[in-house]
């Protein structure tokens, strides 16, 4: 077994059971893609067994903080069998789920969603990249299952230094799926939707909007950043009486339209704009129009916290614009997916942006990922997505 000996001083937050070991940390040591390491103090005392990763800046990624064990196939057939273990004591209303959620469940860069029978995978690290077919078959297993489809699509691989692929990695079958939830249908592309197809993490926000829509009876609501359309539907559900939706993919919102469809509701209750977030806020301000619930969900500004500064000018900019469309008692869910961006962060741009605005709100709500994307107590990057509901006074 090779081992990597860290810098003196560096063994303290693997000691903590942070799973993530920074190439700046190693004195010494290396090993080939995916190759289980043996990770110890300056001192020569044992901290974790980790999958080495040669080509990116978290060099190494901690599979078990236990020296007793093995990391092998019976190791993480155990480990998938525990993660999906626990989602059947979660509160999900959906028949599709995230089983695996990475660092969270003790599997780094392994991403697994369920829809329906069928399974989507990310294998997002060098680590889970060397035990994919083992661990294809232990997610098979598992689920009772035959069908796993690809998307290691993302840009995480090319930071590990591996290649981009995506298709079917066992079985086959439609791309093309419906998802449950809360009592509606969701239009899902596996091949080519965001993600894994879709935005499974904003369930239990979609849910509280079809409440919200439902309790307080909008007449007007604004979409943006809509995709498919999940908040669209979730408004109508409730009975809001309309909502424009906006996205600059003209392939997502076809599917926000069939979407409607799906679920029975009249097409002339939504309008679709297939138009640029920032400069229809701008305009509808010029026009004086104002709505009664706002959903700002906009893609990742801020990937790490680099970039920070520049993702903050951005969020402020479109609350600030939001703010302005928003009627009097009006509710505005606000959402930032950037893992750079903290809550405390958030919701400091939030509030400036208010203020900037001349307008001022209860917070009545802190939305957050669905369950079945977990934080942990030793992992609280696993938080990346955070939410504010703000009505305003």
């Amino acid at each position: 077994m090779k081992t990597i000996t860290l810098k003196a001083g560096k063994e303290r937050s693997l000691l903590r059971r942070h799973p993530w070991i920074f190439e700046s940390a190693i004195a010494q040591g290396a090993a080939d893609a995916g190759e289980t390491v043996r990770v110890q103090s300056h001192e020569g005392q044992f901290l974790a067994w980790a999958a080495y990763s040669p080509a990116s800046k978290i060099r190494a990624r901690a599979w078990s903080f236990v020296e007793a064990h093995c990391i092998d196939a019976a190791f993480l057939i155990a480990a998938c069998a525990s993660a999906i273990r626990a989602r059947t004591r979660f509160d999900i209303n959906s028949d599709s789920v995230r089983l695996i959620h990475g660092e969270s469940d003790g599997l780094p860069g392994l991403i697994v969603d369920r829809y329906g029978d069928t399974l989507v995978a990310q294998f997002l690290s060098s680590g889970a990249e060397r035990w994919k077919d083992v661990l294809a078959d232990a997610l098979l297993s598992t689920t009772g299952l035959s069908r796993l489809y690809e998307r290691s699509d993302a840009s995480g691989r090319v930071r590990e230094g591996l290649p981009e692929v995506s298709g079917w990695l066992r079985g086959n079958g439609p791309v093309d799926l419906v998802l449950r939830e809360h009592g509606w249908q969701l239009g899902v592309n596996i091949a080519t939707g965001h993600k894994t197809g879709f935005y499974l993490d904003q369930r239990d926000s979609r849910a509280k909007f079809a409440q919200y829509a439902a309790r307080l009876k909008f007449e007007r609501v604004l979409n943006c950043y809509c995709y498919t359309g999940g908040f669209t539907v979730a408004a109508l559900m409730g009975g809001a009486a309309h909502v424009t939706s906006i996205d600059s993919s003209g392939p997502a919102l076809a599917q926000a339209a069939a979407n409607l469809a799906l679920n029975g509701l009249a097409p002339d209750r939504a309008t679709f704009m297939d138009a640029d977030v920032n400069a229809s806020l701008r305009q509808f301000g010029a026009e004086g129009r104002a709505f009664d619930a706002i959903v700002l969900d906009p893609p990742k500004f801020a990937p790490t916290v680099a970039h920070a500064d520049r993702a903050a000018r951005a969020y402020k900019d479109i609350n600030r614009l939001a703010f302005k469309l928003l009627a009097p008692g009006g509710v505005l869910f606000t959402y930032s997916c950037s893992g750079g961006i903290s809550a405390d962060l958030f919701h400091k741009i939030v509030a400036s942006a208010g203020i900037d605005a001349q307008m001022d709100g209860y917070i009545v709500d802190h939305m957050g990922g669905a369950p079945d994307h977990p934080m942990t107590i030793n992992f609280p990057e696993g938080e990346y997505l955070k939410g504010l509901v703000v009505m305003r006074k």
